[in-house]
């Protein structure tokens, strides 16, 4: 299953923000730690290039992350030019507070009263950004809620008297190249649910859970994980939690549901669904659809139109 996801208003976002990134200094980029690059927006990479901004990467949800997988991916972002990468929980209000230190070493030239330092937060749907503004400002600036596409209007405001914060809605990318990142990114909650089967999202998720986390499954549902597959997993949770359709058959898509559920909100364990060795291994082996008659993939042409209307 191929999942896409690029609503009407985060096209006015894309080119809202390329206009914004103008007058930026810094661009704090929010992702979700237990899925770090396939909740990293391209777009957002080719704006801040364009432009030569720094970027403080953010690996939100930590918490809820593979920590030996964070420590993986903060080695990879932080050997890269113009990046740091910090992992932390947008939730606690003494991880937020480091954020302005971190933001300040990244943009030493700014920070005073005649050159504030100009930011602008981008991420994800659903990643932790309206969380993130709202903790930083100690007040409520920004709509919180547990749907992807919450915030839809940049607004900017005043962090002090030395830093401007701009609060960009959720942004995803016209075409998702690799159909695994669209999986990561709905099983992690980024993508509207009307662009997605929970079913066949659960049982990606549940084949990824027997490979790296069984112990996680064996625990949380008590059963055993030993020779059994994806579709078995969830048949497995429909039949510890006895959910049944009105015929008598395994409720499969409640089950699905709940599996996804326990996911996200960390119940079943620390999982990070990708590691920047899978990561290489991924592009090492994907093979992109070509357009007939024209020699080049689908995802290349659709990111260069992206490309075109951005210069426009």
């Amino acid at each position: 299953m191929s999942i896409q996801w690029f609503p009407g208003h985060m096209n006015a976002a894309r080119k809202k923000a390329a206009e914004t990134m103008e007058n930026t200094d810094l661009v704090i980029e929010v992702l979700d730690a237990r899925i770090p690059q396939a909740s990293c927006n391209p777009m957002v990479e080719q704006l801040r290039s364009f432009r030569q901004r720094p970027c403080l990467k953010i690996l939100n949800k930590s918490d809820l992350a593979d920590p030996h997988a964070t420590k993986a991916w903060l080695a990879f972002y932080n050997a890269q030019k113009g990046v740091k990468a910090v992992a932390m929980s947008c939730k606690k209000p003494a991880d937020v507070a480091k954020v302005p230190g971190f933001a300040l070493e990244m943009a030493p030239h700014r920070g005073v009263p005649t050159k504030p330092l100009r930011m602008m937060i981008m991420g994800i749907p659903n990643v932790g950004k309206s969380t993130l503004m709202n903790a930083l400002l100690k007040k409520r600036v920004a709509n919180v809620g547990d749907e992807p596409a919450v915030t839809k209007v940049q607004q900017r405001l005043y962090l002090g008297k030395n830093m401007i914060l701009t609060d960009t809605p959720g942004m995803l990318w016209p075409k998702i190249q690799h159909p695994t990142d669209g999986l990561m990114l709905a099983a992690s909650h980024a993508i509207g649910v009307n662009a997605l089967i929970e079913e066949e999202v659960a049982t990606f998720l549940a084949e990824l859970l027997l490979q790296r986390y069984p112990q996680f499954l064996a625990t949380r549902y008590g059963f055993s994980t030993e020779g059994i597959d994806a579709v078995s997993v969830i048949e497995a949770v429909a039949k510890k939690r006895a959910y049944r359709l009105k015929g008598g058959d395994w409720d499969f898509e409640k089950a699905a549901h709940t599996l996804l559920l326990d996911y996200r909100s960390g119940a079943l364990g620390r999982v990070s669904l990708e590691t920047p060795t899978s990561r290489e291994h991924l592009l090492a082996t994907y093979v992109p659809p070509v357009l007939l008659g024209q020699g080049k993939s689908v995802d290349t042409g659709m990111m260069e139109d992206a490309l075109e209307d951005e210069d426009e």
